[in-house]
């Protein structure tokens, strides 16, 4: 019998340093390869978006699976050609327009802050703060690079694409990398996050559409430039919860302040109308038998995403939010706790 050979506490040893090792070289990849993770995050849920809609082709249309899914992946193609049209040529003028204002109106913000001794601490501090962040820093690498942001989407959409195309190969190669007895529990999960993400990808879809319909009108009602560009960028920012929306008012205040303090106000009106509608009747109704995520963990774990993958993990930050969530729920309260939490139940 070999002395060196371990025994049962040694093992156990070895497999826990082993386990050690490996969560250190996982959090060592985040770090050194976040860019590329999200964007293969973003990836999953583009081939999730396809998927979707061969879906609907299939049953709606009764087509073959494979023709289903070459003619979604054209529509899915078509649908971000359309955006890019708008924001490109239709909405041109209005973009170029409102990047040009952008500075002057910080500026003039700024001054109309410093006219207080409490408003112009907190422009300084909102300063101080928006220069030393880290998001900060990528949105001006972004805006520096429009070349980088082109070829990330292109990134994300050829990875789609491939995802779409033949999933089971990579769902059969990531189990597995893990143990034959889990294998089982984790193969579930993944179901349940997929279904789940489908299910939130169709509620995101109503809430953005009419997001950006209700405040494109409003904005156009109230006289403010730019209603329809601004409308499409409000309807595009839900997609963040909480930030986005926030994000996007900006803009619009600033324009409107450009017609005068009653252009403003009718702004403020618009948004908080539509925030109402949105909150009380089209989120609820949208989003009821989907995940219910305390607002709370919701806004900081966004913030946190976004602190730990910049401006790219902040736009898919909710999106990986529900991922993780369904996780927890699947693979820790139903089959490590035994918690009696049936697939696809909050």
């Amino acid at each position: 019998m070999s002395r060196l050979a371990p025994d049962d506490a040694d093992a156990r040893f070895i497999r826990r340093l082993f386990l050690v090792v490996l969560v250190v070289g996982l959090f060592a990849a985040l770090y050194v390869a976040g860019d590329l993770l999200i964007l293969a995050f973003g990836s999953v849920l583009g081939a999730i978006v396809i998927h979707a809609v061969a879906e609907i082709y299939r049953e709606r249309l009764r087509m073959p699976a494979r023709l289903a899914l070459g003619l979604a992946i054209v529509t899915v193609l078509a649908l971000v050609a359309f955006l890019g049209w708008l924001f490109g040529v239709a909405f041109r003028e209005q973009v170029n327009m409102f990047v040009a204002r952008l500075p002057a109106m910080l500026d003039a913000l700024g001054r109309y802050m410093a006219q207080s001794p409490v408003g112009a601490k907190i422009d300084d501090a909102v300063r101080a703060a928006y220069a030393g962040s880290r998001v900060a820093q990528d949105i001006g690498g972004l805006a520096q690079g429009v070349g980088e942001i082109f070829l990330n989407a292109l990134l994300v959409l050829i990875g789609a694409i491939f995802f779409a195309v033949d999933p089971g190969v990579y769902e059969r190669g990531f189990l597995l990398l893990m143990p034959p007895s889990k294998r089982a529990a984790i193969d579930d999960a993944l179901v349940d996050v997929a279904s789940t993400l489908r299910l939130w990808l169709r509620a995101q879809l109503i809430q953005m559409t009419t997001m950006g319909v209700m405040v494109g009108c409003g904005l156009w009602l109230a006289g403010v430039p730019s209603a329809a560009a601004l409308g499409l960028l409000s309807g595009l920012s839900e997609f963040i919860p909480y930030i986005g929306p926030l994000a996007a008012m900006l803009p619009a205040l600033g324009l409107a302040a450009t017609q005068g303090p009653a252009s403003v106000f009718w702004a403020l009106l618009v948004f908080a109308l539509v925030r109402l509608v949105q909150t009380n009747f089209v989120t609820p109704l949208s989003t009821s038998r989907v995940i219910a995520i305390p607002p709370a963990v919701t806004l900081f774990a966004i913030l946190a995403i976004g602190a730990v993958f910049g401006i790219f993990g902040l736009f898919f930050s909710a999106a990986l939010l529900v991922v993780i969530f369904t996780l927890v729920r699947s693979l820790y309260l139903r089959e490590t706790l035994g918690e009696d939490m049936p697939h696809g139940t909050r």
